[in-house]
């Protein structure tokens, strides 16, 4: 908030400025010091009678509770991924690891107040959400991690095996909470971007929406250029969900109401450990330089935040590393705990996003 010392400087910054630049006008002296008396005389009352007048007063305050806002909002958006794993022999059995993980405590992040949800918390922020999550087997296992944490053990143990059923959709609506979650299989670039036309083409636009693809494309396609063009038309696509529903406005007892933009996050690739694929076709095809050479078509596409682009990033691929090689068993699809932690970071920016506190 800006006081009236700030205030006071600024003025008198003006006071002395102005004139010095005025006298390289070669104004009389006389001209100037009155200029001088009058500027200093009218900036004084000012300053004093701001207090006075509310509307500014609360512009004031309003523009600089908005910027420290942002500025904080960005960068703990940007700290959302600096977490520390542990992953260590299990004391009663040395064959078996403790896997766990915190966000780090350095001063930058821990002011952001960053928290794993519990049941409660996780009900309260979706309550009355619709969630979308879409993609292959990675966002398959994003939507089990969240099924797991808003429901009982005994609940999901219900949905757990339709859920894992094999290239299939899932909708579920857990009453408790008012919220929805459809799962959509689509594996391709291709399939997110018809999802994503359909929203918009029906005026019907998710609350959260969660999608990632990557791993068919390299497996069948092989071809990276290829998936930066189906990025970008995803893209565009995207931007002009985001647009529209901004737009979209709904007649509610006579007046206007604007829903707000969907929440979209974008599942990254994990790691791959490539002499731990369980086939040839994946060791041969499936290789680091080709990796690699997706990720670029990722950060050139400006899908993500990071490029200006729509959706903000779950870095499956820094977890995944930084969890290592005694968290999976095929080199592609990690322990839960991986998914675990990249739904809390989507649960904490949407504390972030939604103003709430953290």
């Amino acid at each position: 908030m800006i006081g009236a010392v700030q205030l006071g400087v600024l003025a008198a910054c003006v006071v002395v400025l102005v004139p010095m630049g005025m006298a390289g006008y070669h104004l009389s002296r006389n001209k100037m010091l009155f200029f001088s008396g009058a500027l200093f005389i009218t900036l004084a009352i000012g300053v004093h009678l701001t207090p006075y007048f509310p509307s500014v007063t609360d512009f004031v305050t309003t523009v600089s509770s908005v910027v420290v806002f942002q500025n904080r909002r960005d960068s703990c958006l940007s700290h959302l991924h600096d977490l520390v794993w542990d992953v260590s022999p299990s004391p009663d059995s040395p064959l078996d690891f403790h896997k766990s993980w915190a966000w780090d405590d350095a001063s930058s992040v821990s002011a952001c107040g960053f928290q794993k949800l519990g049941r409660f918390d996780a009900a309260d922020l979706l309550n009355g959400s619709w969630v979308v999550v879409a993609g292959d087997s990675q966002a398959r296992l994003i939507a089990v991690s969240l099924l797991a944490l808003v429901l009982d053990s005994d609940r999901m143990d219900q949905v757990r095996g339709d859920l894992f059923k094999r290239h299939s959709d899932y909708q579920i609506v857990v009453d408790e909470i008012g919220m929805r979650l459809d799962f959509f299989w689509a594996p391709y670039a291709l399939n997110l971007t018809t999802l994503v036309a359909g929203f918009n083409r029906n005026r019907n636009y998710p609350d959260v929406l969660v999608m990632g693809s990557g791993l068919w494309h390299m497996l069948h396609f092989t071809n990276a250029s290829d998936y930066g063009a189906s990025l970008q038309s995803l893209r565009a696509h995207a931007a002009s969900l985001v647009s529209s529903s901004e737009q979209h406005e709904e007649a509610v007892t006579g007046s206007v109401l604007a829903r707000p933009s969907p929440h979209l996050f974008w599942i990254g690739m994990p790691t791959l450990i490539n002499s731990m694929l369980n086939s040839d076709e994946k060791r041969e095809k499936m290789t680091d330089v080709l990796r690699a050479a997706y990720d670029d078509q990722l950060r050139s596409s400006n899908l993500v935040r990071k490029s200006n682009g729509p959706f903000l990033l779950l870095d499956v691929e820094s977890l995944s590393w930084n969890c290592g090689v005694r968290c999976t068993v095929d080199g592609m699809h990690y322990d839960m705990i991986v998914y675990e932690a990249a739904l809390h970071i989507m649960l904490n920016a949407l504390l972030i996003e939604s103003h709430q506190k953290l």
